[in-house]
This record gives C-alpha cells, structure tokens and sequence, in this order.
C-alpha cells in the first residue's frame, strides 16, 4: 500500500510538471516556501490541509487529484444505475468532470468487428491524460489492455489514456463518443499535436 505523502508527493510533482511550473513558481503561487514544497515532493513533508488546498488552488485542480490514487481513476457507469435530474423541460444526466485546464478533444468514434478477430491496441497518450467514453450504440470492449471492461448502449467509462487501449467491437458497428482531456504541459512539447495525430489515425 502506498503511504499517504507518497501519493500527494507523486501527484504534485506530476501536476507541476504538465502545467511547466518550476519548484520556485509553484511555490510562488501557493503562498509556500519553496523548501515546503520540496519537501512535500520529496514526500518527506507532512502538509497541512491548509497547504494541500493552497497547492490545489495553484495547479487548478480539486483537492482530491492530490491525494487519490491514479491507479483508482478508472470509473464505470452502468446505464441501469445512473439518476436523471429533471430541470424542468430536460432532464439531464452527469458523466463526468473535467478538471483543470489544458487540450479537451470531443470526438465520435465508430468501432467495427474485425472478421478476422485482430484487435490493434491505440498508443498511449501523454502522461496524465483521461479518455471519457459514452457508449451511444453497440457493445464494445474498451479501456487499458490490462483492465478491459465490456460496455454496452448508455453505459460510461473513464480510465486512463496514456497507456496502451483498446476499442472493440463485440457486435457490428459501435457508436461512441470518447472525450479526451489532455493536461496542460510546458510550451513546445507538441501535446496537441500528438493527440489530434493518434486519434486521426483511430478513424
């Protein structure tokens, strides 16, 4: 199991680093000495709640991307389980949040049955990225190759996008929509380029 600072040091330094922010500028923005900080992702700190929620304020995200697990960002909404909220005239059903700031792709995406069974895995994505997947017809078998789910019409799915993932399709042609929400990173990196190029390359 890993120990509390370890998390909160590990999801710092990899939020700082995809927004471009130094040690020194982090530290600037969150009212922090800069010798706190690197404590904290050294994971030799013990911050305060106050520290973590200055620090969250900083990156721009929720208090909760600094102290939750990445390997617990995979959800799956089944479509029998969701609650519709009712607004008079619409109703509406929530997804999913998109945090902080950086490059967020929309896309639909139209899946077929290989005759021949062979399922090509997508590249990963940069570090930090999320793939938020809606199921608008068929069933399909999509996320990371080593935690695939099966999903069907009005089901959803988030999990992580920077490692190696499939689409599949388990029955005919499957309608998606697949929002891909890339972090921020420092200028010159080519982030957005490298996101348009591999999902072109899915259609």
């Amino acid at each position: 199991m890993t120990s509390g600072n370890t998390v909160v040091a590990r999801n710092v330094r990899l939020l700082r680093d995809q927004r471009g922010l130094s040690l020194t500028e982090l530290a600037r923005q969150a009212g922090l000495s800069k010798q706190t900080l690197s404590n904290l992702e050294q994971g030799t700190g013990n911050p305060t709640v106050d520290t973590l929620f200055a620090i969250a304020a900083a990156l721009g995200v929720p208090v909760t991307r600094l102290v939750a697990e990445r390997e617990q960002v995979m959800t799956v909404q089944r479509r029998d389980e969701v609650v519709w909220h009712e607004h008079g005239g619409y109703e509406s059903r929530s997804l999913d949040h998109v945090y902080g700031s950086g490059v967020i792709e929309n896309y639909l995406v139209r899946v077929s049955r290989d005759p021949q069974g062979v399922v090509k895995p997508s590249e990963p994505h940069p570090v930090g990225t999320l793939e938020h997947l809606y199921v608008i017809t068929g069933r399909v078998r999509v996320g990371p190759l080593d935690s695939c789910v099966e999903l069907s019409a009005g089901d959803f799915v988030r999990y992580p996008g920077d490692r190696p993932h499939v689409y599949e399709s388990l029955e005919g042609e499957c309608l998606l929509h697949v929002v891909v929400s890339v972090p921020r990173v420092q200028p010159g990196t080519g982030v957005t380029n490298l996101t348009r190029t591999q999902a072109n390359g899915r259609r």
